[in-house]
């Protein structure tokens, strides 16, 4: 493999130039959190492709991206002053939620593993922004039409602006669930019987919507939408095949930076108002919340027992946070850890997941309880997404408030924590507002 990166205007729209210059059918990644001073990478194209499925899917896909690494020749990033995270070769993509993916024909495209080394990466922060080009050598290849191939591509990435949502003035979109509500809430009432018989402490339920568009759904202007209204969670936008994955996740499951080591317990739901005094209010009541509390606390507990044996410390704050976006807010406990092994970010993804935040507790006993309670296909819903680089550093965020488009229809994903309060008919009405956070978009 052949690396070079350079600099590029902090200015430029790395997003749009990505979504501006992809070729139908092939991978694209897109990946922004805004109010992170800027902060976006970004992929186009593939150089080469990781896939793994499995119980070791992760580690098999941090073996395979370490051993390309070592047999690329790529410009000296760590010299680079100023050069933002993700600067550099970096592989992009995600995992699914269950060790062998989604078996549905909409989740065909998106394998339970797959990283893709891109032909073209982008990379910005804190003002500093930095374009990568890369190049799959073998042996018997011409040097010169492999620099031609590279310029080629180059050449389509361009400065761009993101389109705006322009809705169809004839066609009007049709929004049904995947099930009726009272499954939902027949799931939900099943779920507390068995916590109640001490059978399990958590488990997590998702239910799926879906839209109709009546005309193919660009996925450029909904991102678009996401990163300027969630700009302070995970919007991240990753094509494969004929399918992409849209979202804004207020979740960070693992973020490495040489042996440091960052993760948050989010759990606790409750919704916004517009009215500062209600939205205060609010806010209060989830932190005084037994119920969520109780929750969140289950979620905290099994990180920071997954990362102990891998640290030299693992410090939990004391008290949960509120984390307000648009639509919602969240009880959340920030986690930090100093790693005492060598361990990936890939790596440390594959301890993590599913946290009980998405998956349950016990996690052997409650995950396997989840498909026949749901009934639907989850795929990459509540699985993680991001990036990581040669040296081992990354970033994933969990896959939630998230859509899975193709064609003219949208899979809509949310999902609530059960423990043994839940109320089916509450729980029912806060995937209502976690849906929000698409639906308005699409529908």
């Amino acid at each position: 493999m052949a690396s070079v990166t350079v600099a590029v205007p902090a200015e430029m729209d790395l997003s749009a130039a990505v979504l501006g210059a992809r070729i139908e059918g092939e991978p694209f990644f897109c990946f922004e959190q805004p109010d992170r001073s800027g902060h976006a990478i970004c992929g186009l194209g593939s150089t080469y492709a990781v896939r793994a499925s499995g119980p070791g899917r992760f580690a098999e896909a941090a073996a395979r991206c370490r051993m390309l690494g070592a047999r690329t020749f790529a410009d000296d990033v760590a010299r680079d002053i100023g050069a933002p995270p993700g600067s550099g070769p970096v592989f992009v993509g995600g995992f699914a939620f269950a060790d062998q993916g989604g078996g549905t024909p909409e989740w065909a495209s998106f394998a339970p593993a797959h990283l893709v080394l891109p032909e073209v990466s982008l990379a910005r922060q804190d003002g500093q922004a930095r374009l990568t080009v890369n190049v799959l050598a073998k042996s018997d290849d011409d040097p010169a039409h492999l620099v031609e191939s590279a310029q080629m591509r180059l050449g389509q990435v361009r400065e761009a602006s993101m389109p705006l949502i322009d809705p169809d003035p004839v066609s009007r979109p049709r929004v049904a669930g995947a099930a009726p509500p009272s499954h939902y809430e027949e799931a939900v009432r099943r779920a507390v019987e068995r916590i109640r018989a001490g059978q399990i402490e958590k488990v997590v339920l998702a239910r799926e919507v879906r839209v109709h568009a009546g005309v193919t759904i660009d996925p450029a202007p909904v991102m678009g939408a996401l990163r300027s209204v969630f700009a302070e969670c995970y919007c991240y936008c990753v094509g494969s095949g004929d399918g992409v994955l849209i979202g804004a996740s207020p979740e960070l499951l693992v973020r490495r930076d040489a042996a440091r080591v960052q993760t948050v317990a989010l759990a606790g739901t409750t919704r916004r108002s517009a009215d500062p005094a209600v939205d205060a209010h609010l806010g209060e009541q989830l932190l005084q919340s037994p119920k969520n509390r109780a929750e969140q606390a289950i979620v905290s507990r099994r990180i920071e027992r997954v990362l102990d044996p891998v640290s030299v410390w693992v410090a939990a704050a004391d008290e949960p946070v509120l984390v307000k976006v648009q639509n919602v807010q969240h009880l959340a406990t920030p986690i930090r850890a100093q790693l005492a092994d060598s361990v990936s970010a890939i790596e440390l993804a594959g301890r993590l997941h599913p946290t009980p935040a998405v998956g349950g507790e016990p996690g052997e006993v409650a995950e396997p309880m989840i498909p026949a309670l749901e009934g639907l296909d989850r795929g990459w819903y509540a699985g993680a997404v991001g990036w990581t680089d040669l040296a081992e550093d990354g970033e994933f965020c969990v896959a939630l408030r998230c859509a899975l488009v193709r064609g003219e229809v949208a899979h809509l994903y949310a999902g609530c924590g059960i423990v043994a309060d839940s109320v089916p008919a509450e729980e029912l009405a806060e995937t209502e507002v976690k849906l929000q956070a698409l639906l308005p978009l699409l529908a």
